[in-house]
């Protein structure tokens, strides 16, 4: 207690100096370009000087605070009653048990004194505080303060035996309204790249996808499993009253600040409609090629194949792997007032500045093949084809790319190699091939060690193995232990692993006498370039993946 008096009032700048965790010139740099509003620990995160697990360990020892994990809680409504909603928010506080006249609360920033002080007026109670993650702090918020809220409210007001009316799916103050608006905001709390709503047959499953992985989030009663989806048709403006056949559409929303885009699908199934909801994130499709995790080798080779002035660029890969981004970062890289570029996609996911692009619509007869009959009318420099499904796109592609355009697209295969076959397969000519074909790039998304609580470990036997087959010589590897800040999964965002195809002559002339893929992979490794596997591997070296993530989406050749 002593530590803590004598610290109680000292700045957080200091405490972290004195730790040994940051020197005087980052703490300088930090107070100098950060801004006006910006709270230091939040910038020196943000800027990789500092982990979220330091600054809690430090906040810990040195103010004798303790810390806490808000998911090992369960929040006593009579405590949500007690500290307003807007406080909560505001001051980014939880309360998490009261003693008495004793409130405990976790907080991001104990060095709050302001939002304490606040909260004890509000309370009249005696304050001690706890340290949480930033982020386990805003979650737990948003579960109990408005997701919770809206549940509550939504099952007082509708009773099993009630039919949705206009009422209930267009005031914006319904509380089923407000529970789909807080189950997409509790979505994109969470960092959600889908939310999906599985009718079951007793009740109606929500579910997030998070870094890839499907988890449950809750079940609600089945009853009211209709006027959800009828409200969700609504903002994506579909047929409510068409509930037998797949329908397509688009969500803008604007949640803490943030305009949220959403590409929502419905399918029926025997217990009714699922919906999935993809939250479309803009930031990452504005990304540099240089953000995009290629290798050095892999980067040089994919930056030399945009820049080509005509012929086809592939990204191969299943749904989900990241292929988007990786075509909508180099139309980026390519956008430019001197450039004619045209796309064609289905769906447009991201919308941007200076580049034609068209929504196909199979329905009117609009489909991959003849929305590029009429780019190529347009005098394109540049055409970019979100899929490449059958032989007749195929084919036009080739054509565009032999006919002086750059041609981007993507394929469904399992690697680069194999997407040589898969255009024989659908029909296209060998030598028509070798001459347009400029590059294919096979890519998949795996989770990333949590930069909080990774720690370095000795790989196991197996691991060891594996690494010994690839010629890499592995003496530790990084694994998370699971913390408050990637929600006890060890892991906390994403990164790409690549396999670059470079059609150089002498891939044109295997591809001219069909010599099949084993003489290309041999090829690839003479020439540098690693398989998906490898490229994997070389990334849990660097302590930035596991083992088990690479193997969960890379197998061995």
């Amino acid at each position: 207690m002593i530590l803590m008096k004598s610290n109680a009032r000292k700045r957080l700048g200091d405490l972290l100096v004195e730790s040994l965790v940051i020197t005087d010139e980052q703490l300088n740099y930090a107070l100098s370009n950060k801004s006006r509003d910006e709270k230091l620990g939040d910038f020196l995160i943000r800027e990789n000087l500092l982990t979220e697990q330091q600054l809690i360990e430090v906040l810990e020892f040195q103010l004798g605070i303790p810390h806490v994990s808000l998911n090992q809680y369960s929040i006593d409504p009579e405590l949500i009653q007690l500290v307003p909603k807007e406080l909560a928010k505001r001051a980014n506080i939880m309360p998490i048990k009261k003693d008495r006249n004793k409130l405990m609360i976790a907080m991001a920033d104990p060095m709050d004194y302001f939002a304490i002080e606040e909260v004890r007026m509000a309370t009249g109670c005696q304050i001690e505080t706890s340290i949480a993650a930033k982020d386990d702090v805003f979650r737990t918020i948003t579960k109990y303060y408005d997701l919770q809220e809206s549940m509550d409210q939504a099952l007082i007001d509708m009773s099993p035996n009630e039919i949705e009316n206009d009422t209930q799916i267009t005031d914006e103050d319904s509380p089923i309204v407000r529970l789909v608006n807080q189950i997409i905001a509790n979505g994109v709390a969470q960092r959600a790249s889908d939310i999906h709503f599985d009718p079951q047959e007793n009740d109606l499953r929500v579910r997030y996808r998070v870094d890839g992985m499907l988890k449950s989030e809750r079940s609600l009663p089945k009853y009211m499993q209709n006027v959800i989806l009828a409200r969700i048709k609504i903002m994506g403006y579909l047929n409510i009253t068409e509930n037998r056949l797949p329908q397509d559409g688009r969500i803008k929303l604007r949640i803490n600040m943030k305009d949220i885009d959403i590409r929502l699908s419905t399918l029926p199934t025997i217990y009714g409609e699922k919906v999935v909801m993809r939250i479309l994130d803009l930031s990452s499709a504005l990304n540099s090629i240089n953000k995009l995790d290629f290798n050095e080798t892999n980067l040089n080779a994919f930056s030399k194949m945009i820049q080509h002035p005509n012929g086809i660029v592939l990204l191969t890969g299943p749904t989900g792997s990241g292929k988007s981004s990786t075509l909508y970062a180099a139309l980026n890289q390519l956008n430019d007032e001197n450039v004619n570029i045209i796309t064609v996609e289905d769906p447009v996911e991201y919308q941007l500045d200076g580049i034609n692009q068209i929504q196909v619509r199979e329905e009117v007869g609009l489909t991959f093949a003849t929305g590029l009959r009429s780019i190529l009318r347009q005098d394109p420099d540049i055409v970019m084809i979100g899929e490449i499904r059958d032989l007749e796109t195929a084919q036009i592609a080739v054509r565009a790319s032999l006919t002086g355009h750059l041609v981007l697209s993507t394929l469904h295969t399992n690697s680069a190699v194999e997407s040589v076959s898969r255009l024989k397969d659908m029909g296209v000519e060998s030598f028509l091939l070798s001459s347009s074909l400029v590059g294919i790039v096979a890519q998949r998304l795996v989770r990333k060690v949590c930069r909080d609580c990774g720690e370095a470990t000795i790989p196991n036997e197996r691991e060891k193995e594996i690494f010994a087959e690839h010629g890499i010589v592995i003496e530790e590897v990084r694994k998370g232990r699971g913390c408050p800040a990637c929600n006890h999964t060890g892991y906390r965002g994403r990164l790409a692993i690549h396999e670059v195809l470079v059609v150089d002559d002498f891939v044109k002339d295997i591809i001219l006498t069909s010599k099949g893929p084993s003489l290309l992979r041999d090829y690839m490794k003479k020439t540098g370039f690693s398989s998906l596997l490898e490229d994997g591997l070389l990334k849990v070296k660097a302590g930035i993946t596991t083992t088990e993530e690479v193997l969960r989406v890379a197998t061995a050749d």
